[in-house]
């Protein structure tokens, strides 16, 4: 994998004054409703509240000082579990195909290491979400369940959800 800073992609902790910037990324793929098990008519309020959650430490990716994506990581579980990262990426529409989500989950990967995190499993990956679902494997993520008709399309009526892992 390329190095995100090669390409002009800052990641660096969310603070207080991106919440505009992190809705205006949140906002369009809530809407769209195609990727996250959100309500599409949620709000900013709501939006940031879920994605700032306590249990959630959230990243921002920018370029030239534009916010194009967010993440968070926190833990997948509690107690025995608490050792297995989960993320959610998200990377504003007009960003795509620049490396924004790539170098998100690279960052997350190193962090999760880091922070002594020992997997990172992904629970609700929509099957149709086909360049998520190929950037995930290409950083070793496999597939390791399918949960037929989990995810409510809103285009494509039920389909499949994956539950992707790696250990790290």
């Amino acid at each position: 994998m390329s190095d995100p800073s090669a390409q002009g992609i800052r990641v660096r902790p969310m603070d207080d004054t991106d919440g505009g910037a992190v809705w205006r990324v949140l906002e369009p793929i809530i809407r769209a409703g195609d990727s996250y098990a959100l309500p599409r008519d949620m709000g900013a309020e709501a939006a940031l509240a879920y994605w700032r959650a306590p249990e959630n430490e959230v990243f921002v990716a920018e370029v030239g000082g534009e916010l194009l994506g967010t993440y968070y990581i926190r833990p997948n579980a509690l107690g025995g579990g608490a050792h297995v990262a989960n993320c959610g990426y998200m990377t504003a529409p007009w960003a795509g195909g620049r490396g924004v989500a790539r170098a998100m989950c690279a960052h997350s990967l190193a962090y999760a290491r880091d922070h002594g995190y020992r997997a990172m499993q992904f629970n609700l990956v929509v099957s149709s979400n086909d360049r998520a679902v190929k950037l995930w494997q290409r950083f070793g993520f496999a597939i390791v369940g399918r949960l037929p008709g989990a995810f409510e399309h809103p285009r494509l009526g039920f389909v499949d959800a994956f539950v992707m892992f790696r250990a790290l």
